[in-house]
């Protein structure tokens, strides 16, 4: 059996006192104009389970090492954090994860800053430590949603750049419009073995994972072992794992990897629980030499490894696994 962690807080819903109708909350309330700054590089760290971390300041102090989460609607925190912050005002909601729903703790987040970066009056879910990686927190879409994000795995650097500074879209290999949904962007014209998919480019899974509809349109697939999956939460759940013939990205095709399957509350959310969907996570980005997610053009731009036209498969079968 695999074991894979699934670390996105997909969502916050409601609050204390809120009524049972809410909508999912689109973005973290801000309580000042978020810094406008011009492109910075940052060092990028490579947390245990392979996902990257960036330093993070918190009400100017830290640094402490955040996870980058291009699937997650929240920002989170530790709790171990929080109490060493003396963030004692604290609210409830409903955390979505990829396996649960839970009832978890908030608080709100005076100043964020990384690099040059900084955003103000951001609430923030809290959870154990553990379920995001001994990770020190996330930083979600509430902090990127109007940035270019590029993770480039060659020279282990992350790119962030407000609208009007972001670089030409010049030299990647393959370009995707995609539509944005609570935040995120969803590439809608995928195809996995040749079954049109939803695909969520989420750099807080260690691993893809599709949904049920997904499970059901690929019968023909080759099935392996079971996979146990661990959430932001920390409930797990067990689900079978089918290796994929290919992944269609446009004109990139990504070759014989494996995909964990769960009904997850995750797709629910999202409005894709009835139609085929799934999560693209880091096993499969850290293929490509760089990955960069526009929010405000909706495009997901990917760049190849030098010298060749796709990842091997060679390559992609040993990664995925």
């Amino acid at each position: 059996m695999s074991w894979l962690r699934y670390a996105g807080a997909l969502a916050l819903i409601g609050s204390s006192g809120a009524g049972a109708n809410d909508a999912l909350v689109t973005q973290t309330e801000i309580a000042g104009a978020a810094e406008e700054a011009a492109t910075e590089i940052i060092t990028m760290e490579e947390e245990r389970y392979s996902r990257m971390t960036v330093p993070v300041t918190i009400n100017g102090k830290g640094p402490y090492q955040f996870m980058i989460d291009t699937g997650a609607q929240a920002t989170v925190l530790s709790h171990a954090l929080a109490d060493q912050l003396m963030l004692t005002e604290r609210e409830t909601a409903t955390l979505v994860g990829m396996a649960s729903r839970r009832e978890v703790e908030t608080t709100i987040l005076d100043e964020i800053a990384f690099g040059s970066h900084s955003y103000f009056g951001a609430r923030a879910a809290l959870v154990v430590g553990e379920n995001i990686g001994g990770a020190d927190g996330i930083l979600g879409i509430d902090a990127l949603q109007d940035r270019r994000v590029m993770l480039d795995f060659e020279n282990r650097m992350l790119e962030i750049a407000h609208d009007e500074d972001r670089r030409s879209n010049r030299g990647y290999d393959i370009i995707v419009r995609a539509q944005r949904e609570a935040g995120r962007l969803i590439i809608t014209r995928a195809r996995i073995d040749g079954v049109r998919t939803a695909v969520i480019v989420d750099t807080g899974a260690q691993g893809s994972v599709g949904n049920e509809a997904l499970f059901q349109r690929l019968r023909r697939s080759r099935e392996s072992a079971d996979a146990e999956m661990t959430d932001i939460n920390g409930v797990q759940r067990t689900g079978k794992v089918r290796m994929v013939r290919s992944l269609e990205l446009d004109r990139a095709q990504l070759s014989n990897f494996f995909i964990s399957f769960a009904d997850s509350p995750t797709f629910d959310a999202l409005g894709l629980g009835d139609q085929p969907a799934m999560v693209l996570g880091m096993n499969e980005l850290r293929l490509f030499e760089r990955v960069a997610i526009d929010f405000p053009s909706r495009r997901i731009l990917f760049d190849l490894p030098d010298g060749s036209r796709l990842p091997s498969l060679e390559r992609f079968s040993r990664l995925a696994l």
